[in-house]
């Protein structure tokens, strides 16, 4: 039986790739043998990011893209098939933390910082990766959600309600093109140990160890975990999960 996480021959799109979860997921795909676009609004990072893959014998691109801007997301999908030939799967990553703030205190500005990075992001970005994939025929998206998108949590409104803007779209762009060969899911991920997890309690280390404590499996996820998952969503293996927002949280939402 062939192995499904074998993307040998494929193209994998991760944007928010210069660390974290992207980072993660964009190694995982890498491993697994496929040729990898990183993407991120960090363009040093990101290129560091692609370097480091390609000395260790992958096929890596890296661009600086913001993916709050339509002409950085369509130039970025024609660059990958440019480059690489085609676009077999996308890792909608890209994301930011709102400040902490009570509704009454929030700014305009702020929530269209994050609603624009967020969520329209998400939707810009899955625009022009899906047209590329219906001329092909084939291709799998997933979109970083979060548990955010569960529940809610005070001080952070703009962030919880970009996340369950991203599982309604997600849900409905699944529904749209599933009949042309393309699946579309989440992840909800839930305490991941990565930089926006701290910004959560502004860097307050005692803070963020409490949180930890909370989580039933007693710790932090690993970016590496959602790595995981992403790379199974995208995978044979997942060919009939459609639409759903896998949640990956250690417990954390158990009833």
């Amino acid at each position: 039986m062939s192995n499904p996480l074998d993307f040998g021959g494929k193209v994998a799109l991760v944007t928010g790739a210069a660390a974290g979860m992207g980072l993660a997921t964009a190694r995982a795909f890498a491993e697994a043998g496929a040729a990898v676009v990183l993407a991120d609004v960090n363009g040093d990072a990101v290129s560091a990011a692609a370097r480091a893959l390609t000395a260790a014998g992958h096929r890596a691109v890296a661009i600086r893209c913001d993916v709050s801007e339509d002409a950085q997301v369509a130039a970025m999908v024609e660059r990958t098939v440019a480059e690489l030939g085609r676009l077999d799967a996308a890792f909608n990553n890209a994301g930011v933390m709102a400040r902490i703030a009570p509704v009454t205190d929030g700014t305009p500005d702020e929530w269209e910082r994050v609603i624009g990075i967020n969520l329209r992001g998400v939707w810009t970005c899955m625009k022009h990766e899906l047209r590329q994939m219906e001329r092909q025929g084939s291709g799998a998206i997933v979109n970083n959600a979060s548990v955010g998108a569960l529940t809610g949590n005070p001080g952070i409104a703009p962030y919880i309600a970009s996340k369950h803007g991203v599982v309604g779209l997600t849900r409905t762009a699944a529904l749209e093109v599933i009949r042309k060969g393309i699946r579309v899911n989440a992840v909800n991920p839930g305490l991941i140990d990565t930089q926006i997890a701290r910004d959560v309690v502004d860097g307050n280390e005692q803070a963020y160890a409490e949180m930890e404590k909370a989580v039933p499996i007693g710790r932090a996820g690993h970016p590496e975990e959602i790595a995981a998952a992403v790379l199974w969503l995208c995978s044979p293996g997942a060919s009939y999960v459609v639409g759903q927002a896998l949640t990956v949280d250690g417990g954390m939402t158990v009833p």
